[in-house]
């Protein structure tokens, strides 16, 4: 890895704040850096080409859009078919986070994904494709109860 210079980090602290309203953000987001729309898009461009980024893309409100369950579902995978049954459960749309955690023998469930479906009934419907898909029983399904927080991860201060 490259490692980030200064500029570097000026660019990536802007462009992870909330985009401008406007028809042509980058160039706004640029004017604030004192650089050009075009040295800007070149840098996002090296940013991604190095894995550093991937990608750049709004944050959609789901529940203001209707999407109102969302459940963590929680399942007990063999350590050997982690990778194969986490690349399974990635591929479905509604999945939008899959992660491998540490288990215990008081919880032993090791790889979690969100679901994001309009009904608690859906979430729970996706949750049985996912287990026949992933052949997979062993599972829970934990809804939100309340949204007391959400924001974009804020790395570069």
């Amino acid at each position: 890895m490259i490692p980030l210079s200064k500029d570097d980090r000026k660019i990536l602290k802007e462009i992870q704040k909330y985009f401008p309203l406007s028809i042509s953000p980058y160039s706004e987001i640029a004017k604030n850096l004192s650089i050009s729309e075009k040295e800007l898009l070149e840098k996002l461009n090296f940013y991604l080409e190095l894995g550093y980024i991937r990608r750049v893309g709004a944050i959609l409100n789901h529940i203001k859009a209707g999407v109102k369950a969302n459940a963590m579902v929680v399942w007990e995978v063999d350590e050997k078919e982690v990778d194969k049954i986490g690349n399974i459960m990635a591929s479905f749309k509604e999945v939008t986070h899959c992660y491998l955690r540490e288990s215990n023998n008081k919880w032993p469930f090791n790889l979690y994904t969100m679901i994001h479906a309009k009904t608690k009934e859906e979430c729970k419907e996706i949750a049985d494709k996912i287990a026949k898909a992933t052949g997979l029983s062993k599972r829970k399904l934990i809804f939100s109860k309340k949204e007391l927080k959400k924001s974009p991860p804020v790395l570069f201060k």
